[in-house]
C-alpha cells in the first residue's frame, strides 16, 4: 500500500499540475502545491488503519490572500473537478486540511498569526506539536516562496534563547519526576502517583530528547515513531518504552531513569548548554537557564516552557 504522502505527490503529478496548466497559466507560478498539516499521512506514519477515518487522498493548494480574491473560489472548484470529493468518516477533531487555503490561514491554525511568531514569549507559548504538524509533510512547488519562507522559519527559527528556555523547564521535570518524587511516591505508599511520576518523566524526556535534536515534538502518538528517526538520543526510546511498559521492580526502573538523566546530562554537555557536573538535573535546569541572554526570558519561573 502507497503512503499517504506518495498517493498525494502522484495525484498532484496525474491530475493536478495538468490542471493548474491548463486552466491557471499566468498563476500556477503563485500556488504553493505539497501536503502538510493534520494527520498521519502527512508525517508519513499512515498505514491501513489510518484511513478509517478524517482521509482522503488529495493535496494543498497554498495562496496569497491577494490570490485568494481573484482566483480562490475557481481553483477550489477545479481542484474538486480534478480530484474529486466522496464522503468520508469524519471525527469530532478532524481539520478539512485538503484543497485551497490561504497561507495564512494555514498558519494561523497552528501559531495564531498569519506568519511566523514576533515575539520569544509567543514562540515559548506554542504547542511542539502545533509546530510539529505545520511544518510537516512535503512541498512540491513554490516558485513564489512565500509559503516556504514561514515553514522554513518555524522549522527552524526558533530563538536559541526559546530553545534553552524549554530545555531549562524539561530539565527540572525530568529531576522533580523521575530522580526525586517516583522514589518518594512510592516510599510513601502511593504507588498511582509515583506511576504518575513516572509518566510525567517519560513525558519530560521524550520532550527533551526531540529539543536537543532541535526538531519539533508531535502528537503524543507519534512521539515514539518520530523517535527513530532522530540522529541524537534515538536509542532512548527502548528505556523509555520500558519505564511504560514493564513490570519491573521499582529499584530497577529507579536505575533506569538515572541512566536515561546521565545520558541527557552528557549531550546538554556536548552542546555546551550547562556548567554543572551534578549527576541531578535540577542544577542543569539553571544553568541552562542562566545563559538565556533574553532577561524576560530568564526571569520567568524555570518551569515556564
Amino acid at each position: 500500500m502507497k503512503k499517504g504522502l506518495e498517493e498525494a505527490k502522484a495525484l498532484y503529478l496525474q491530475k493536478g499540475r495538468p490542471m493548474l496548466h491548463a486552466l491557471f497559466p499566468d498563476e500556477e507560478g503563485r500556488i504553493a502545491v505539497g501536503l502538510a498539516g493534520h494527520g498521519s499521512e502527512c508525517f508519513g506514519y499512515d498505514d491501513a488503519l489510518s484511513r478509517d477515518h478524517d482521509f482522503f487522498p488529495g493535496f494543498c493548494l497554498w495562496v496569497t490572500e491577494e490570490d485568494d480574491v481573484r482566483i480562490g473560489p475557481r481553483l477550489q472548484h477545479a481542484y474538486r473537478e480534478a480530484v474529486g470529493s466522496r464522503e468520508r468518516l469524519r471525527s469530532a477533531m478532524g481539520e478539512e486540511t485538503l484543497g485551497v487555503h490561504r497561507i495564512c490561514d494555514f498558519y494561523s491554525r497552528y501559531t495564531g498569526c498569519p506568519g511566523t511568531p514576533e515575539t520569544p514569549e509567543h514562540w515559548l507559548a506554542l504547542p511542539e506539536n502545533a509546530l510539529a504538524e505545520a511544518t510537516n509533510g512535503e512541498v512540491w512547488r513554490d516558485d513564489l516562496g512565500e509559503f516556504s519562507k514561514v515553514r522554513e522559519t518555524l522549522l527552524y527559527g526558533m530563538p536559541e534563547d526559546v530553545w534553552r528556555k524549554k530545555i531549562a523547564a524539561r530539565a527540572l521535570e525530568m529531576a522533580q519526576s523521575g530522580q526525586y518524587n517516583y522514589a518518594r511516591c512510592l516510599h510513601h505508599g502511593q504507588p498511582g502517583a509515583a506511576q504518575l511520576a513516572l509518566f510525567s518523566f517519560v513525558k519530560a524526556a521524550c520532550s527533551m530528547i526531540f529539543l536537543l535534536n532541535r526538531r519539533h515534538e508531535p502528537y503524543y502518538k507519534w512521539v515514539f515513531r518520530a523517535m527513530e528517526d532522530l540522529p541524537k538520543l534515538s536509542e532512548l526510546k527502548e528505556a523509555l518504552e520500558f519505564l511504560l511498559l514493564e513490570q519491573a521492580d521499582a529499584t530497577l526502573k529507579q536505575g533506569v531513569v538515572e541512566d536515561l538523566c546521565a545520558r541527557i546530562i552528557n549531550e546538554l554537555h556536548l552542546q555546551e548548554l550547562s556548567d554543572s557536573t551534578s549527576s541531578y538535573l535540577e542544577p542543569h535546569a539553571f544553568s541552562v537557564q542562566e545563559h538565556i541572554i533574553s532577561q524576560s526570558l530568564r526571569a520567568m519561573h524555570i518551569l515556564e516552557g
